[in-house]
Order: structure tokens, then sequence, then C-alpha cells
């Protein structure tokens, strides 16, 4: 069939991108779904940081590739051998998809499958296959989701079912920043009633994961971001008190040793060097930003052994998307995570690269874009 993507053909163009126009809105080609597939039509997509990373450089992708990974829509054609899925269902699609098979998803680590992450460097599917092409040549897959489209073909295993009656553009900040965030601080953290807690850096990954803080009783709760506007929402969802970076001092007053979680999601070695100060003796330091693949962080060995301090990554909040997608839906119902919150906006996928510079310049809570109501 054919239908509309937003697809880059190179990275690094300058901004402002409502200029530049890095991302191109285009009539494709979907091939009908292989064995273990559906296609979905998709009507809301998430702009995040890991798409802005692709188009300027900073995480290589192959290309051309239509992007976009944080996305829900309803599944109008299924592949053989899908099972439990049917025309008409609500799906979140997940940006790693689990292959199952592998040692990490045997030992219920399916953010960090094996063949996911194959796939997802190569922009295929899971199965090896690119269901997208343009004028007879192949248009790669973004993290096995291709969200900024009007349809996509997925993997079953990118996919979880939610229930028709959450909003489009709620379900969709499930697919990443939620699970990221709120996974970060549950997951990978572990945090504890009564523990203290720091989240650097306040965009859709980190409000999430300030709400996670939150659910888990952590007190007192810092948040730290330049822009006045997120440190103001951050009170508004629990925060004990909201800083910009330069005001360590303040903080220092308020947890002297530093706290028992502190969680960096800016996606920068300063950002994690400031999370690495902040942490006390014998607490958790988590990173769940991805910076400039080149870039290096280096720390004192005798705090990490000396004070018995841990640096933990966490990709995809070591989610296990079946199991926590369920779970936090559950949670946002009775009203104790209140996702609506992160979203600052919704536009047509026309404005996808108007959207990107808003983002670039770091001023806005979560978009969303709705392929559907693209004229």
């Amino acid at each position: 069939m054919k239908t509309q993507a937003a697809v880059l053909h190179d990275t690094g163009l300058p901004r402002p991108y409502s200029t530049s126009r890095p991302l191109r809105l285009a009539d494709v080609e979907l091939a009908d779904p292989g064995p273990g597939e559906l296609r979905v039509a998709v009507d809301a997509v998430g702009v995040c940081h890991s798409d802005l990373s692709v188009v300027d450089g900073t995480r290589p992708r192959p290309t051309p590739i239509a992007l976009g990974h944080e996305a829900t829509g309803i599944v109008d054609a299924v592949g053989e051998a899908v099972p439990g899925l049917t025309p008409g269902d609500r799906v979140v699609l997940v940006f790693v998809p689990g292959c199952g098979r592998c040692e990490r998803c045997a030992i219920g680590r399916p953010a960090h499958c094996v063949n996911g992450a194959r796939a997802n460097t190569e922009g295929t599917l899971l199965s090896g296959a690119r269901r997208l092409s343009r004028a007879g040549t192949a248009v790669n897959h973004h993290l096995g989701v291709s969200g900024f489209a009007r349809h996509t073909v997925v993997d079953h295993r990118s996919t979880v079912v939610v229930p028709r009656d959450v909003p489009a553009p709620i379900a969709a900040l499930f697919g990443c920043a939620v699970l990221t965030g709120v996974g970060a601080v549950l997951n990978t953290a572990r945090l504890r009633p009564g523990e203290s807690a720091v989240v650097v850096g306040l965009g859709g990954v980190g409000l999430a994961a300030l709400l996670g803080a939150v659910l888990a009783g952590a007190h007192p709760i810092v948040a730290i971001d330049p822009v006045p506007g997120k440190r103001d929402l951050a009170r508004d969802l629990g925060a004990t008190l909201a800083l910009a970076p330069g005001e360590a001092p303040e903080l220092r007053r308020l947890l002297p040793d530093g706290a028992d979680a502190v969680i960096e999601t800016a996606g920068s070695t300063a950002a994690l060097a400031t999370a690495w100060t902040l942490t006390r003796p014998g607490g958790r330091t988590v990173s769940a930003g991805l910076p400039d693949p080149g870039e290096r962080f280096s720390l004192p060995v005798t705090e990490l052994v000396g004070q018995g301090r841990q640096l933990l990554g966490s990709y995809l909040g070591d989610s296990v998307p079946q199991r926590d997608i369920a779970r936090y839906l559950t949670l946002w119902r009775e009203g104790r995570l209140p996702v609506d919150r992160l979203l600052g906006g919704t536009a047509p996928l026309s404005a996808v690269n108007d959207t990107l510079e808003t983002m670039a310049a770091g001023q806005a809570l979560r978009q969303v874009l709705l392929p559907a109501a693209t004229p």
C-alpha cells in the first residue's frame, strides 16, 4: 500500500530545523506484513530526544530512514503466525523488539535483546526485512517502529496491546518516556520508600522519572533543569525542591551527603558527572540518557570502591514492556502516575521539523504528532 512517512536522508543539517527541514514527508510504499508482523495505522507518536539524536548525527543510523519510535495506533492487518493480535486492537509500539530466544531475553531482560539491538542498528525489523521503500529504494526502519508515518509495519514483538479507551496521545508516551523514566527509578535504581532522589534533566524521560520517584515514596525529591517552566512543573508533580544546574549549595543544605539515587536523563557526560557528585556514599547513580557515542566519562575509583557506590546504565528503563505498560496504565487510571501532565501539545505530522526544533531548543514538554490529522 501507499502511505506517508517522514524520511531522513541527510544527517547533521543546520538548525533551525524548521528552516533546513531534515525530515521530508514522502509518499512511500509499505509492503504487506510478513510472518510474525502486523500493520498499524499510527494515530499518535511522541517526539523524543532519540529522534533528534539521529537527525543531528549524534546517534548514527543508516539512511534513508523513516524516523519515530514512541508511537501508538490501531492494528489494521495481521500477517501469518501473529499470536493474540487482531485488527482493531490498540497497540503501544516498543522500540526494542525482544526476540524471546536470546540469553538476555531468557533471563528477563528484553530491553537488552541481542537480536533486537542488531535489527535496530541495521535499520530492519526483527526478521531482517525492510517493508518500506520509495522509488524502488529501501527505506530503513527506526528502532523497529518508524512511527512518524500514517501506517507502519512492525514485528508483533514490538507491540503491547492496551485498552482502546486510552487516549492516543497518552498511550504513545508509554512506549518510551514512561517505560524509560519510570523504569529507571523502579527497575534500575530500585528506589525504596523514604530514600532520597535527584533527577537531572526534565525532558519527557526526566519528568517520567520524577513521577516514578513520587510513586516510589521517595523523600526528599530534587529536580534539576535550566528551564524555569520545567522546574515549576516538577514542583507541581511532587518535587520537594527544583533547582537550576548551578544551585548546588541549596541542594547541599537539603542533602549534605548527597542522595540515595540520582537519575541522569539529560544525555550528556557533563550531566552524568553532576549526577555522580550528587550521589551519597553507598548510593546509586543511574544514567538513562544517551550521549554522543564518542563521549567518555571518568570517575574517582576510590569513590566507586571505597564508598561502595554504584554506577548503573538504564536502557528502556530495564523494562519488561508486556508487564510494565499494563502496570503503569493501571497506576495512571488510579491517578497515581499522571502521565498526561507530561504532554506539552499535539501537532499534525507535517509539523515534524518544527517540533524537532522546539525540542532542540530545550523548551518543550513532550510533543506528540497526530499522523491521522495530517491533511
